[in-house]
């Protein structure tokens, strides 16, 4: 045996790599009632968390105290004046610099509760070409039909999700985890100038701070998956009213992020999708206006072989879509009404939206 072949047979075996560190970073304001029940999710993980730290933003209940007794620790932002993203910038200063690159930061909404499998899906999801994992989400139970609504519309997001192999659109703040040195990358391109928002971690500048990051991250040439396992539960809109400010922060911080970042590789396919949302929802209300005033002048057209096709095709794959949110879900989704009643309520929200761009009006955060 050659020498150099007996020095490696007799040499001592490399030790395994110890497994990545995992944090867990939980913004929250005022949210006694619910922290709990998150921080219990944590602990049901199979892949349970290195640490848990409820970062306390203004709170003025019991939040703090709430989550110490679940076995968290907490951390206070100082000074903080920019919501959510605000202090998550501050709690992931802290935090960062103990963490290795390799080592991963989840950042979990404080209404929200992950799936058992959630950390463990989201670990083996992770390489090279990766740099954050978000969550496929899903309403709690209750809010009557207006509850129903938004369980049905997150359900064909995920099966939407599911078609396109776990390709996430949005690196959603009801969870979403990332590698440390995917974090320190994005804040050096924003020092940098590469991208915009500040020269922290979250932007600054956004109405929708998950959405922008989606895009920062994918600019710096990352995947962002949501794969099935990743599903979270989160809390829906009791009131329109509610939903209304909800969505409308939604969309008009989309635009917003488009209009600041342009047209680019990233974010040419969210152009088309809002393209097509705009066009969609044009489409709808020349439908509906056409066949009121037809009616109106006519009466009702009768029976169209070719319509009642494209009716069932429709109804169909509104159906399917829902099937897994329950057998209620399938019958809304089959009377139709409801559902195209929700969907003028969302085109109202993508113009309101629209017109406040242009007109440059200010949208402020409401916490829901």
């Amino acid at each position: 045996m050659p020498r150099h072949a007996a020095r490696r047979a007799h040499a001592a075996p490399e030790e395994p790599p110890t497994r990545p560190r995992l944090a867990v970073l939980i913004p929250a304001h005022n949210e006694a009632d619910r922290i709990g029940a998150a921080i219990d999710g944590l602990r049901d993980q199979t892949r349970r968390p290195d640490l848990v730290i409820v970062v306390c933003d203004n709170c003025t209940d019991d939040t703090a105290a709430t989550a110490v007794a679940h076995g968290a620790q907490v951390f206070h932002t100082q000074g903080n004046t920019h919501k959510k993203a605000g202090a998550l910038n501050q709690a992931i200063a802290w935090i960062l610099p103990h963490l290795d690159d390799r080592d991963l930061l989840l950042v979990q909404d404080a209404d929200t509760v992950l799936a058992p499998s959630f950390a463990e899906t989201a670990l083996t999801t992770f390489n090279r070409k990766v740099g954050a994992v978000g969550g496929v989400f899903y309403g709690e139970q209750g809010g009557g039909l207006l509850g129903l609504l938004q369980r049905m519309e997150f359900h064909r997001y995920a099966w939407e999700l599911e078609r396109t192999g776990g390709k996430a659109q949005v690196l959603t703040g009801t969870g979403t985890m990332f590698r440390a040195r995917v974090l320190r990358e994005v804040r050096a391109a924003r020092r940098a100038g590469v991208i915009g928002g500040g020269t922290g971690y979250y932007s600054l500048a956004s109405l929708t701070e998950d959405d922008e990051m989606t895009k920062a991250v994918k600019t710096l040439g990352y995947r962002a998956m949501s794969p099935a396992g990743c599903a979270v539960t989160t809390e829906v809109m009791p009131t329109l009213g509610k939903l209304w400010h909800q969505r409308l922060r939604w969309q008009r911080g989309a635009l917003e992020n488009l209009r600041d970042y342009g047209w680019t590789k990233v974010t040419a396919r969210y152009f088309a999708q809002q393209f097509l949302m705009g066009f969609g929802a044009l489409s709808f209300l020349v439908y509906l206006t056409y066949m009121a005033g037809f009616t109106t002048l006519y009466g009702w057209p009768g029976f169209s072989p070719f319509w009642t096709a494209i009716g069932l095709i429709f109804v169909v794959e509104k159906t399917v879509s829902v099937r897994r949110a329950g057998r209620r879900a399938v019958l809304v989704a089959a009377l139709m009404v409801p559902e195209m009643l929700y969907d003028l309520f969302q085109h109202a929200v993508y113009f309101a939206s629209l017109w406040g761009m242009l007109r440059r009006s200010e949208e402020k955060w409401v916490a829901t």
